[in-house]
């Protein structure tokens, strides 16, 4: 009897709910077109250069895509990859998931593309990946492109308006101030001012004309695939 008014007991109490995490998965804010305001550029920012590996041209293979974590152009503190689609409409999403999935998502404080497209004609909605991200984003040419030649070679995609479309919003395209007197780059950026992102790049670029984390990307991304890089990053 004792037994059996301990179970009802038991029964009328109401369950237990779970604690909430201590630390939930932070997920990064999504920001609209608006512009991070850097109150100081430190000689320590987290920049997160972003190149692809070597490829077969014309093909549906997946291309490695290597992300180096700088601190401005002197320190790699990690490494990070994912991988898309030769001529895909990938690019965009897998960068996003690549950096929000990365421990270093917290720190960064830019992203450096080189190009702003990938695996041949993979092109980056740069907009995008600064809204899902909250991290701005610079693209870095070495030199002016020839958007009209592009365009061209876009039409051979069913879907190359669409293309040409993230190519036209990723804004204007800015020369650099030359850097240790070499030829001016080129830059477009989304999230970040003209000023401000002039100012990233030249404390990046520390060992040649292009800034350091997108530099050892294509060095790292290259010697990975080939077995060893080759030429001038």
């Amino acid at each position: 009897m004792e037994k059996l008014k301990e179970k009802r007991k038991l029964k009328s109490q109401p369950k237990r709910q779970p604690k909430p995490l201590k630390n939930p998965p932070r997920r990064p804010p999504k920001r609209k077109n608006e512009v991070k305001k850097f109150r100081n550029i430190k000689q320590e920012i987290r920049i997160l250069g972003v190149d692809d590996a070597p490829f077969t041209p014309h093909t549906n293979e997946q291309v490695m895509i290597v992300g180096t974590v700088f601190r401005a152009g002197y320190w790699l503190d990690g490494v990070i990859t994912t991988k898309i689609t030769v001529d895909g409409t990938d690019a965009t999403d897998s960068i996003v998931e690549m950096v929000n999935k990365s421990r270093h998502q917290d720190q960064l404080g830019v992203i450096m593309l080189d190009g702003i497209t990938f695996g041949g004609f993979n092109v980056v909605d740069i907009k995008k990946v600064f809204q899902e991200t909250g991290v701005p984003v610079i693209v870095i040419m070495r030199r002016y492109p020839d958007l009209s030649r592009i365009k061209k070679a876009l039409k051979n995609f069913h879907d190359w308006e669409e293309r040409w479309k993230h190519i036209l919003e990723a804004g204007e395209i800015y020369p650099t101030d030359k850097i240790h007197k070499q030829e001016s780059i080129y830059m477009q950026t989304s999230g970040i001012s003209k000023e401000d992102a002039q100012k990233i790049v030249i404390l990046s670029t520390t060992r040649s004309a292009i800034p350091e984390p997108i530099r050892a990307a294509h060095i790292i991304a290259a010697g990975v695939i080939t077995g060893e890089s080759k030429g001038n990053a």
